[in-house]
């Protein structure tokens, strides 16, 4: 069906006006639902985690109870002719098109206070059709023959949405105030009235000064109508905005509050619960719907408890965190943030899934399972200088390690443990940013990637919950199974309204992941990852975006999958010193929190292995990843010896003589004497460049 044009409302008015439409208006305005009944939610383990009230927060009163100044404050700016029009304003229509044409866009609107009721609490949809502003328009004329002005104000004021879940002015007055209806100022009820048009962009508490200048817009319109003096407008005008704490009472406070919102929205989002918005919040807040839900509350609290003592300042980063089970695709914990029920402008954004930050270094297993997946073997060497510049199409790309340091040629496999950018934007370049970012999305990133060869530095926006995702499928070993918040909703006589299908689709070789597996071992064994060891097989990556503003880890066991960021809220803030106790990486503050939780989270459980890879093969090569003259041949190879187990002056000079140099890095000796070798890369008996460089890690 066409869209609405913007001309056609002075017909619809007119056609109303004179009578021409009439669609039947009859029981639109049930005094007393059939049946309310509130909803409930549960944890994994039937436990009661929190009740969705009927009729959230909204209260009715009498339109005595509402001062004449508030009334008028709301009639001035969304229907100043409200006691002279007969539901459809026709004056106004053509006003609004006259300033639409004037602007090139629509910059009024000209449905009455009556229309809006019927558009919210009769037909509840946002459709702009000629047929249903037709049938909004003739409802709104045949509600003002039945019903007087005043009962259809005191109705819409009752039920009309002033954000922060307040419906109805009563609500709207506690919300914001501290204080019923009857006791508004001027001033407060100007503000209020201020809010209806867009009470997301006007929030008092989250844009104030938006909020100010639309209550002055209010009190402009009410002088301008003979509401109010001139001298109650200035008045009200230099009020100060003094709003009521948002905090929500500790009895009404309940756990795994983030995760509930994200339940929340799913449901009201969803058009399996209802066609129209208003339908499904009624069937939500009113239907008496029994939700099972995924999340394990123990694992909840000790998610939350592990975020707390790692980053206890309140003023400091907050943490998102995501923690999935993944065969089932279970959802167990969401930190979305400090606290749900703070009072922070950014305390209700959920920053597990609604806002997505660049995921720096722990992109990079995407690329790695996408060349694995091509056939290139991890042992492949790549040349890893401390910086390369790479010529793109347009431009030249200059790339540096994150310490500067060279690796000399370092294997795939070693890169990814030491996270060399300068390695990983040659193999992107390999094997293609498309192919690298249809895999991403393949293991379960839903975010939008751009697909550019930076991205494999983790520029694009990422939320914890596709990260998680995402590394679940490398757990379950290529099987990607999507993320799963409820598993069943009934409603009070037990019919099914929902019942959760598992499904899975193999997206990643078994073998592949396997490797993607091992090698994500040794980067928490003994790589970028090694604050986030635990006592059982475990497989992760570290990520720390430009100049420290956003922090990850991302890790994973076969039996849980958890991504965690770190980062300030409010925008890409650096996290170094003065504004953090230390330049956070995310081997700091995210290893940490990742390693606490986990570590809790399967407390008593017995380790579980992983799958071992496939036997690698003893051949490396180096291909052109980088153009390089033709003309001139390769250099000479030598075969690395094995200095595992020496003392490290001993395999210092044993690599030096075969024509090697050295890097040495403090390591977990894990048993060796203090002073010995306790791993090398490459290893040994491999080929590798006269000249290039061995790490060796000595035990501490």
């Amino acid at each position: 069906m066409r869209r609405l044009p913007r001309p056609v409302l002075g017909l619809i008015a007119l056609s109303v006006a004179a009578g021409g439409c009439s669609y039947e208006a009859r029981d639109v305005l049930p005094e007393v639902p059939e049946k309310i009944e509130s909803s409930t939610l549960y944890s994994a383990d039937r436990t009661l985690v929190h009740t969705f009230h009927a009729e959230e927060n909204r209260k009715v009163v009498l339109l005595e109870e509402i001062p004449l100044h508030v009334r008028n404050a709301v009639i001035a700016i969304e229907d100043e002719r409200y006691y002279r029009h007969d539901g459809v304003d026709v004056r106004a229509v053509l006003r609004a098109l006259r300033a639409d044409a004037r602007a090139g866009r629509i910059a009024e609107g000209g449905s009455t206070i009556t229309q809006q009721y019927v558009k919210q609490e009769i037909l509840a949809n946002d459709d702009q059709t000629i047929e249903r502003k037709l049938q909004e328009a003739s409802i709104a004329v045949q509600l003002e023959r039945r019903y007087s002005k005043d009962r259809i104000l005191e109705l819409y004021l009752n039920a009309i949405y002033f954000g922060n879940g307040a419906y109805g002015i009563e609500a709207a007055a506690h919300q914001y105030f501290g204080r019923p209806a009857a006791d508004l100022t001027l001033a407060q009820g100007a503000l209020l009235a201020g809010l209806i048009q867009r009470p997301g962009d006007t929030d008092p508490y989250d844009h104030p000064e938006e909020a100010n200048a639309r209550r002055d817009v209010v009190l402009g319109r009410m002088r301008s109508n003979a509401f109010i003096s001139s001298a109650d407008a200035d008045a009200a005008l230099a009020e100060p905005l003094e709003l009521a704490s948002p905090v929500v009472p500790a009895a009404e406070q309940y756990p795994a509050a983030y995760f509930v919102e994200e339940v929340k929205q799913w449901i009201l989002d969803d058009p399996r619960f209802g066609a129209t918005d208003k339908e499904r919040r009624d069937l939500l807040f009113g239907g008496g719907l029994r939700i099972q839900t995924t999340v394990d509350l123990a694992a909840q609290a000790q998610a939350e408890q592990a975020a707390n003592a790692i980053l206890p300042d309140p003023n400091g980063p907050s943490v998102g965190l995501v923690s999935i089970e993944p065969g089932t695709g279970f959802v167990r914990a969401i930190v979305g943030g400090r606290d749900f029920f703070g009072t922070g402008p950014d305390d209700k954004l959920n920053l597990a899934t609604q806002k997505g930050r660049p995921a720096g270094s722990s992109f990079k297993p995407f690329i790695l399972a996408t060349a694995l997946q091509s056939g290139i073997d991890p042992q492949t060497r790549i040349p890893a200088p401390g910086c390369i510049d790479i010529p793109l199409e347009f431009e030249t790309w200059r790339v540096c390690n994150a310490d500067g340091g060279s690796a000399g040629n370092a294997t795939i496999f070693e890169g990814t443990v030491r996270s060399y950018n300068t390695l990983y934007a040659q193999l992107i370049l390999r094997v293609g940013p498309t192919e690298a970012m249809a895999m991403a999305a393949r293991l379960g990133v839903r975010s939008s990637l751009q697909t550019n060869p930076a991205s494999v530095l983790g520029t694009n926006d990422v939320t914890p919950m596709d990260m998680a995702s995402a590394y679940a499928t490398f757990s379950n070993r290529g099987v990607y199974v999507p993320p799963v918040l409820v598993t069943r909703i009934t409603r009070a006589d037990g019919t099914v309204l929902y019942e959760h299908e598992h499904s899975q689709e193999k997206v990643l070789d078994a073998a592949v992941a396997d490797e993607v597996s091992a090698i994500l071992q040794q980067a928490i064994q003994r790589g970028t990852g090694t604050r986030a060891k635990l006592d059982r097989p475990a497989a992760g990556k570290t990520g720390t975006a430009d100049r420290y503003a956003d922090a990850w880890f991302v890790g994973y066991t076969p039996e849980l999958a958890t991504a965690v960021w770190v980062g300030f809220p409010e925008g890409q803030i650096p996290m170094q010193p003065p504004r953090t106790a230390i330049k956070v990486f995310g081997g700091t503050y995210p290893a940490q929190i990742w390693q606490r939780f986990m570590s809790a989270a399967l407390a008593g459980r017995p380790a579980v292995p992983f799958h071992d890879p496939p036997t690698p093969t003893t051949t490396t090569t180096i291909p052109p990843f980088l153009p390089r003259d033709p003309d001139v041949a390769p250099g000479p190879t030598v075969i690395v010896p094995n200095v595992v187990g020496l003392r490290v002056g001993d395999a210092v000079q044993l690599l030096q003589e075969a024509g090697l140099a050295i890097e040495l890095a403090p390591a977990d000796g894990n048993g060796r004497n203090a002073g010995t070798v306790a791993a090398q890369s490459p290893p040994a008996r491999r080929e590798a460049p006269a000249g290039s460089t061995v790490t060796l890690e000595v035990a501490e």
